[in-house]
């Protein structure tokens, strides 16, 4: 069974599901498919003078989602830096598309590259400039072609929801779908099962 891998590098659980991610694909020594998915990240609510119940709701769940996420980058040694916008990363997407369907050349090193890029940098990752030099620097040898990769993205994205992909990261194993790292075990278990005939 091929795993399929969905991540956005502006959203902040992928980034800290690929350390995870990649030691689970060293222990059990197999390849997956990268593919790229856009997000749409929520910001955290000002605080208006007023606030409604909901609004109050809205604010502390959003507050607390982020408290999480900076937790766990904690133990995991890792550093995150939100941003007011989260803006876009629709560039560096298409260039991971294209990456993916194009060439041979495994991902990661690019796909840890504009993580960091957007975590810790602060890079726009809709930047053609600035994917272009991440892409220079850790695809050598091959010529980005953004048009194509953002052809890519929209068979990819298409594909991704046809298999009710909605967020990220989503692991696609077979025609399972699970969102969220915290079900790399029972991935993992999956994966160690003999193929049956």
């Amino acid at each position: 069974m091929t795993l399929s891998i969905y991540i956005d590098f502006k959203n902040p659980a992928s980034y800290l599901a690929l350390n995870p991610t990649c030691a689970l694909l060293r222990r059990l020594d197999i390849e997956a498919r990268w593919l790229p998915f856009h997000t749409n990240e929520e910001t955290v609510p000002e605080r208006k003078a007023e606030e409604t119940r909901g609004d109050s709701h809205r604010r502390v769940r959003a507050l607390a989602r982020r408290r999480t996420h900076l937790l766990y980058a904690q133990v995991q040694g890792l550093e995150m830096q939100f941003r007011t916008d989260p803006g876009s990363t629709e560039a560096c997407l298409a260039a991971l598309a294209f990456l993916t369907e194009g060439l041979s050349e495994d991902p990661a090193r690019f796909i840890r590259a504009a993580f960091t890029a957007y975590w810790l940098q602060g890079a726009d990752l809709d930047d053609p400039a600035t994917v272009a030099a991440l892409w220079a620097e850790h695809v050598p040898g091959h010529k980005l072609e953004l048009q194509q990769g953002r052809a890519a993205l929209a068979r990819i994205r298409e594909d991704a929801i046809a298999h009710k992909v909605f967020h990220a990261p989503t692991y696609l194993l077979g025609d399972q779908l699970f969102l969220g790292r915290e079900h790399l075990p029972w991935i993992e278990k999956l994966l160690r099962q003999p193929v049956q005939d």
